[in-house]
């Protein structure tokens, strides 16, 4: 136990709602929990009978403990919340996914728009339709919409400043409102048309357009009728291939397993009668974390960050019950202002749902403690084969990127016992430096890695160097010039210079000072691993190469023009598609611009059209 004085702290403490936050000797949060009752539930701590050995452990690191007063649970559970996420405490169960969750926005405009966005703002009217689990799920239903209903997805810039129709009306993708090329009244249709689908309804978007296009054909219009005919072609075809159910509209479906200390989530999210995906997810979990602990760390974690754009649904489904449901779902329902209710026993759908959920949970945790296992595996042969004392911590590898010498980008990424540790990852844009001197970029990056002292945790035991020997004698002379930042260990060096074709596996290994070449067989797990590391730094390098290189491509000519700064820039490029099309513009059609003058025209035409 810890010489924290809990008997005379206890007196002090009300009987109030409110937040409790443990510091270790270091002034360091360890612990934050909430509280209906803060005397009764700190009280638990400290007592005799207590036994659990996570508690045990906590309470012997104590030496503070501050307290918030809170006029309910519910404030006192956002509270929780918001602290956890601050200060990442050593021992809660801490769910790392700070991503938002994309909706799909149809604006309140004359001529709306469909678009992707991030978060609901309440300041900018319109419709929204989601969340969607991910980018990738959200961006495929855009362009699925694009393709059944031609309404506009450009930026309202670009559309208020268009003269004549764009590519997207040429593909009959848009019924280009700009230019007034369709009857308003048919714009509002397929809008309306384009929320209905967007609600579930798609049967009775089908039925609508069937009406509409024996109308057309009766009274001799046939390009409306063939267009109402491709419209209900195409959404056929997608109710198809999409499973939907008529009564489900908004709920979340939970499958949860907790074994061998890892815990694993697995999220369906239905929305307005459709699975827009799901998720997998693995809080960390400190040692000895019970059932219910971590089931109602993950509840107030994921469903309290409602500013990434994650709403509460009206119905969640658990495949495993909790002591604290019922006041989850009375907490819930006041804090969206709405009921919503968290549902353990059920039947027909939502049955089969929960037994999908639970399923893939189950199987997502299989694939992570193989992978795990794998992954320890790889080490271990790592560390077998450079005869290392201690195990392998932290490994780093650097890798230059540059097309011809422009823009040269440099990565760091890091891997730790867990594998890829992508929050530890950096980039480095090089400078001052000969262009395509890849040796005085290795030179640089780690200087500038490795110029202030090191904290231990902090030193890798491996750097890796993407190059051959050139490259390594760089980053040995650059790194011993720093020794003295490196009390508590050095790292070892490591070449990875690339073999006869490039071809893995007949990548050549150089240990620093003696140079010696490491022998590691082509299916040896221990190369696999380094491999790995290799061809992240590369992917990573050369996506921030690519980057750069396009931003100066995009924009340099323009930011070299007087008087034309970021707010005339970005609206020249939106009203001509780009910058060839604004080297193409006349100075008259430059004039046009609200904002540039006739003489910040002329400018700008013999800036881009310079020999």
């Amino acid at each position: 136990m810890s010489d924290f004085p809990a008997e005379q702290f206890l007196k002090t403490v009300t009987t109030d709602p409110g937040v409790y936050r443990m510091f270790d000797n270091k002034n360091v949060i360890i612990y934050v929990g909430k509280a209906k009752n803060l005397k009764k539930r700190l009280s638990s701590y400290f007592s005799l009978t207590q036994k659990h050995p996570k508690t045990l452990a906590l309470v012997s690191h104590i030496v503070n403990i501050e307290v918030t007063v809170t006029h309910t649970e519910t404030e006192a559970l956002i509270l929780e919340h918001n602290f956890i996420k601050q200060y990442m405490p050593k021992y809660n169960v801490l769910l790392r996914d700070d991503k938002s969750y994309p909706y799909l926005f149809i604006s309140d405009h004359k001529h709306p728009q469909l678009t992707l966005v991030r978060t609901q703002n309440r300041k900018r009217k319109g419709t929204y339709f989601g969340p969607y689990p991910s980018g990738g799920a959200v961006r495929e239903s855009l362009h699925l919409m694009q393709k059944l209903f031609p309404i506009r997805q450009c930026e309202d810039s670009y559309y208020a400043n268009r003269s004549r129709p764009c590519l997207q009306y040429q593909l009959k993708r848009c019924l280009g409102p700009c230019v007034k090329a369709m009857p308003e009244t048919e714009y509002a249709h397929q809008v309306e048309l384009a929320s209905e689908f967007l609600l579930g309804k798609s049967q009775r978007v089908i039925d609508v357009l069937i009406d509409e296009m024996e109308t057309a054909s009766e009274t001799l219009e046939f390009e409306k009728a063939a267009l109402r005919r491709d419209q209900i072609q195409s959404l056929k075809r997608v109710q198809e291939q999409q499973w939907v159910s008529g009564d489900i509209e908004q709920l979340d479906v939970l499958g949860f397993v907790y074994e061998h200390g890892i815990a694993s989530f697995h999220l369906l999210f239905v929305r307005q009668g459709r699975i827009l995906g799901s998720r997998n997810y693995f809080p960390k979990v400190p040692k000895n974390s019970n059932f219910d602990e971590i089931l109602t760390a993950f509840l107030s974690q994921f469903y309290l960050s409602g500013q990434n754009g994650r709403a509460i649904p009206k119905e969640i489904l658990l495949s495993d019950d909790f002591s604290e449901r019922f006041t989850f779902t009375e907490l819930f329902s006041e804090y969206c202002g709405y009921k919503t209710t968290l549902k353990v026993e059920m039947r027909g759908e939502r049955a089969k749902f929960v037994k999908l959920a639970k399923r893939n949970a189950l199987v997502a945790l299989q694939t992570h403690l193989s992978q795990k296992n794998n992954v320890q595996q790889r080490y271990q042969l790592l560390e077998d084969k450079l005869d290392l004392i201690e195990p392998i911590k932290r490994m780093e590898c650097y890798d230059i990127s540059h097309m011809m010498g422009e823009k040269t980008v440099a990565s760091c990424v890091v891997f730790d016992r867990e594998g890829a540790k992508k929050s530890a990852y950096r980039r480095f844009n090089i400078t001052g430096i000969t262009p395509g001197d890849d040796y005085a970029a290795m030179g640089q990056v780690l200087a500038r890695r490795f110029r202030e002292k090191q904290s231990i945790e902090n030193i890798p035991d491996i750097i890796f160097i993407d190059g051959g020997l050139g490259q390594l004698n760089q980053a040995e002379m650059i790194i011993s010039s720093l020794a003295e930042n490196f009390t508590e260990k050095y790292p070892l060096l490591i070449g990875i210079a690339k073999g006869e074709g490039r071809k893995a596996g007949l990548e050549k290994l150089i240990l620093a000072d003696s140079h010696e070449i490491l022998d590691i067989k082509s299916d040896s797990p221990a190369l696999h691993l380094i491999q790995q590391i290799r061809d992240e730094s590369h992917r990573f390098a050369i996506t921030g190469h690519r980057g750069q290189r396009d931003k100066k491509r995009r924009t340099s000519t323009l930011e070299d023009i007087a008087g034309v700064g970021a707010k005339r820039r970005q609206l020249l490029l939106n009203h001509f598609g780009g910058l060839q099309g604004v080297k193409a513009a006349s100075i008259d059609e430059l004039a046009k611009i609200n904002g540039i003058s006739l003489a910040l025209a002329e400018n700008i035409h013999e800036a881009l059209n310079l020999q």
